[in-house]
């Protein structure tokens, strides 16, 4: 942070200094998530940001088809598990080219997905889901399990030990099981208690998938239906362990199971291992897995110690907040979904492979993630002050250099060209993808987030080749408009409001103020390292197209500019707001602005495609324009619908019932109306300050 940043802070310093520091654990355990009954929107997680599982209210995964069909699936998952269908037919992207012919180029984008080499390179690689592991009745008499043997649900998640603790009759008996994920390996910890242990009617049922079924990118149900076509080979197996290794095609992962005591192992079929006490009614295991290798046996105890440790660093740790003692009657509910989407964040988001929508709950895009998502999913915990998070994800982008490189040679241009929706390796996916162009500046942006955090040469160093390569690229998209005298942005293109014609595109309202700010930070980068601005770099940042409007406000973007006379024009993302919200807003005439967030407000359609990120956006760009009330009511607008939080915390959007840039942007838009930006005037600048609202905050860092 520069020493103009600090200074800026100062006022909001000494306030903070102040007031008496946030008692942090009652904030959390007040909105600790209690359930009494199914809720099968609302299954509960543990997990590490790498590795989770969720389960239903018998603390494991017992009723997996019912919550699938009826809400949010139950899963073991892991951002390294993927598998790749055999390409036999040696399909790659330019067999989906379609060429666009613009500036005097001709050049092709991999976006045909209805023939097979589009649908293959589509759905591949795609994660693999981990074992279902839930109770299971045994002996005469066994059938499968279903809600209504499953009553006096007592289910509570600590998110301060990030430990679940699930008591339920079942089959009239009591059950109870604890559960925890090690912060240090992907291992799941699990101390069960009930007598239909102890009698042998129920056991513990590992079972490993073969994948998802195919056909369905949203939400698909796990695929039992091909046992020849993958292997769990048991590789060792004791009274106290059982290590097996599953693979299938290329894909591969071991599984340890382990207990301090001995241990019933029954193998029920090919991909099915049942788990009980050997006597007595209580179970305790832990469950690790790994890609590579065999994972040791871990201890219970320690695993739940560590869990512990963990948390309690959390969240003691970076920023917090606390509404109590406000009267408006929707501060209780911000800040249960605050508190939520910082747990959720934690062990879904922050890996060194970027989350895709879904997280580790469930499957959507076939895993993949899409880095347009990436500052929603991460840029809040720098804020949060957990930069860490923030600095792990980037190392994906620093580790596929290499591809971007390439991508951006293939299309005629400089430095580094950034893929839309890709797995772990990179690899572009065909579709509408390749044309999406707001991912591009976010490297910059995030690396920038982290330099505010901690501002030394050495971060400079780190990130300096991502940021350079980025602009390069940034700059390279841009193209000289002699009859205008200056630089546009397409087409062809695709802007982050679908709806408009990517082969005419030009000159997107939000794109155009992304550019400016993008290249503008990589020409203080330089300068930070001693060196002189990029001229080429400072000509087109200089140069660049004005942000369109007509008749006093923004529109979506120049080619188009029907954002107001077309009610067709005002579906999908408002995204021209983040000119001014998430960015801000280089080009933007604050008063054209306000006018453009008021016609948002009044005739926007919310609801046809609105997403969980489009409100706490939308709050941004409000408490940016000074209009707390405007910014805390949209925030919480309840009339749209994709704006509601389950009791697990989870977002919910139209055939996602997880949807996680929904939390990660409530958490950067609650950071920047708790800890404002360069040059706000007041401490919780975003709130009002009419008394209805007690904001205490601390540890926050300002936006740029």
């Amino acid at each position: 942070m520069t020493q103009r940043h600090i200074l800026a802070c100062l006022p909001f310093i000494a306030m903070a200094a102040q007031a008496a520091p946030i008692d942090r654990q009652a904030v959390v355990a007040r909105h600790n998530p209690q359930l009494a009954a199914i809720d099968f929107m609302s299954p509960l997680s543990v997990g590490n940001g790498r590795f989770a599982f969720t389960a239903d209210v018998t603390g494991l995964q017992t009723l997996p088809d019912h919550y699938h069909r009826e809400g949010t699936p139950t899963e073991t998952g892991a951002r390294w598990s993927w598998h790749e269908h055999a390409n036999p037919n040696g399909y790659k992207l330019s067999d989906v080219n379609r060429e666009y012919t613009a500036w005097g180029r001709t050049v092709g984008y991999p976006m045909n997905t209805k023939i097979p080499a589009g649908q293959w390179l589509r759905e591949n690689p795609h994660i693999h889901p981990l074992p279902q592991i839930g109770f299971i009745m045994t002996g005469a008499g066994a059938r499968a399990l279903v809600p209504a043997d499953v009553t006096s649900v007592d289910q509570r998640l600590d998110m301060w030990k990030g430990q679940l603790d699930s008591r339920v009759r079942m089959l009239g008996q009591p059950v109870s099981v604890g559960s925890a994920v090690s912060p240090d390996s992907d291992t799941l910890a699990l101390r069960i208690r009930s007598p239909l242990l102890a009698s042998g009617r129920v056991a513990v049922r590992i079972a490993l998938p073969y994948g998802y079924q195919p056909g369905a990118h949203h939400n698909p149900p796990l695929d039992w239906s091909h046992p020849a076509g993958h292997q769990s080979k048991v590789l060792e197996q004791s009274g106290r362990k059982l290590v097996v290794e599953h693979i299938r095609d290329t894909a591969r992962y071991a599984m340890t199971v382990a207990s301090g005591a001995p241990l019933k192992i029954t193998r029920a079929g090919a991909h099915v291992f049942e788990i009980a006490p050997q006597s007595g009614e209580t179970l305790e295991l832990t469950v690790s897995f790994a890609k590579d290798g065999i994972a040791g046996a871990q201890d219970v105890a320690t695993v739940f110690a560590a869990s512990g440790a963990h948390w309690d660093k959390f969240w003691r740790s970076g920023a917090a907040i606390d509404f109590a003692g406000s009267k408006d009657p929707r501060a209780a509910e911000l800040e249960r979904r605050v508190v939520l989407s910082q747990y959720l964040a934690a062990i879904q988001l922050g890996d060194e492979m970027p989350a895709s929508e879904s997280g580790l709950t469930t499957s959507t895009w076939y895993g993949k993630h899409h880095t347009e998502m990436v500052w929603w999913h991460t840029a809040h915990f720098a804020l949060w002050g957990r930069p860490e998070f923030t600095a792990r994800t980037l190392t994906w982008f620093q580790r596929t250099l290499p591809v971007a490189r390439a991508v951006a040679a293939e299309r005629g241009l400089k430095g580094a060209r950034w893929m839309k929706m890709t797995g772990p390796g990179g690899r572009e996916s065909p579709g509408g993808n390749p044309l999406i162009i707001w991912n591009q500046p976010h490297p910059i942006h995030l690396a920038e987030l982290l330099y505010r955090a901690d501002p030394t040469r050495e971060t400079l160093e780190r990130y300096r080749e991502l940021v350079f390569e980025t602009a390069d690229c940034m700059a390279s998209m841009l193209h000289w408009d002699d009859k205008g005298q200056r630089y546009v942005l397409g087409p062809p293109l695709w802007i982050a409001q679908e709806i408009y014609d990517q082969a005419t595109s030009m000159n997107p309202t939000y794109e155009l103020s992304y550019w400016a700010r993008g290249l503008e930070i990589a020409q203080q980068w330089r300068e930070r390292l001693g060196m002189p601005r990029d001229a080429g770099w400072e000509q087109r940042r200089t140069k660049l197209s004005k942000l369109p409007q007509k008749d006093g406000k923004y529109v979506a973007i120049e080619s188009t500019p029907d954002t107001w006379d077309n009610v067709d024009s005002r579906h999908d993302h408002p995204s021209f707001l983040m000119a001014l919200g998430q960015l801000p807003g280089d080009g933007v005439d604050r008063k054209v602005m306000r006018s453009t967030l008021d016609a948002v407000l009044a005739s926007w359609d919310w609801q046809t495609k609105i997403w969980g990120w489009d409100y706490p956006m939308i709050a941004m760009t409000a408490a940016r324009l000074d209009a707390p009330d405007l910014a805390v009511g949209v925030l919480l607008k309840s009339d749209g619908p994709n704006n509601g939080y389950t009791r697990a915390g989870h977002n919910p959007n139209k055939r996602l019932p997880v949807y996680l840039p929904g939390n990660g942007s409530l958490l950067a838009a609650v950071a920047l109306m708790a800890g404002g930006w360069d040059g706000a005037t007041r401490p919780t600048p975003g709130f009002p300050a009419d008394g209805s609202w007690v904001v205490k905050a601390e540890g926050f860092m300002p936006l740029p």
